[in-house]
């Protein structure tokens, strides 16, 4: 009976074997032919684009149209990895942006300008570049229209502090803070009144009106009480002195002297007007900022 049993386990054994090394065969056999069949397809593929580059060679418009969608996907694919800041920035890119910026390199300035847009720039708080640019403007307007140009940045000062968009209670915009209601004609020039935030065409429109004002007048000191509605009052507010203090800084620092940015503005005094018989109508112009209870209603028109 042992000897029988080792003969059995012997002859299992063996058939054991034999079964694994038939498997190994067959596995082997089949990854071999796996293999071929992939070689062949991929054999097939390759001929397949060759043949199909070959044809598109030939025909201009094909190969222009696969061009265009390879170049398509290749778009669609950056736009997709791209992170999404980078992408708002391209979406909101405008390279010709920069001329509507009314700016300008104060080392482009004079000697004199450049002295007076950088105590301008540090006594206001504002950029020099901008205040550059209409302190250019106020020298060119100035030459034109015979006023001295640290006026009309005076008058800016005292006006709105530069800022180009502001608006007072009565309806006076922008730097030199115009009537802009009245003075609407005026702005036609400039493509409508919208111009009146535009700081050079404010600038413009403020520095006709100044002129008129003062043609009226027969005066300065008078024309600027007329510029800010208060040609019918006893006071104006100390406007006209602040704005010839103001000149007087700015005058200052024009000729080479050192004054701090810091300097308290004392207004200038000035005699009290001649009182009149008979009371002319205020003159519309900006608004009073240091005494707005005593300005007028302002409608009437200079030009």
């Amino acid at each position: 009976m042992t000897t029988t049993l080792k003969r059995c386990l012997t002859r299992a054994l063996r058939v054991r074997h034999a079964i694994g090394e038939s498997a190994t065969v067959f596995l082997k056999d089949v990854g071999q032919g796996l293999l071929d069949v992939s070689h062949n397809m991929l054999a097939l593929i390759g001929l397949l684009i060759v043949a199909a580059a070959l044809f598109a060679v030939g025909k201009p418009e094909l190969r222009h149209a696969v061009e265009t969608q390879a170049l398509d996907w290749l778009k669609l694919r950056h736009e997709a990895r791209a992170e999404p800041a980078e992408l708002l920035a391209q979406q909101l890119s405008e390279p010709d942006a920069i001329a509507r910026a009314t700016a300008a390199n104060p080392k482009d300035l004079t000697r004199q300008q450049a002295a007076v847009a950088m105590w301008i720039s540090r006594r206001y708080r504002v950029a020099p570049e901008p205040i550059s640019r209409l302190v250019q403007e106020a020298w060119a307007v100035g030459q034109h229209a015979k006023l001295d140009p640290t006026l009309i940045l005076a008058i800016m000062a005292v006006e709105s502090s530069f800022n180009p968009f502001a608006q007072s209670s009565v309806g006076a915009q922008g730097l030199m803070q115009v009537m802009t209601k009245v003075h609407d004609t005026k702005y036609e020039a400039f493509g409508g009144t919208h111009a009146a935030f535009d700081p050079v065409s404010n600038l413009r429109v403020g520095v006709q009106v100044l002129k008129e004002c003062i043609a009226r007048a027969g005066s300065l000191e008078a024309g600027l009480r007329y510029y800010v509605g208060a040609a019918n009052l006893e006071d104006d507010g100390g406007y006209a002195g602040k704005v010839l203090a103001e000149q007087n800084n700015l005058r200052t620092v024009a000729s080479g002297k050192a004054l701090s940015p810091n300097t308290a503005l004392v207004p200038v005094v000035l005699p009290a007007p001649a009182p009149r018989s008979e009371p002319r109508p205020a003159e519309a112009e900006a608004a009073v900022p240091a005494a707005p209870a005593q300005r007028p209603e302002q409608v009437a028109s200079l030009g």
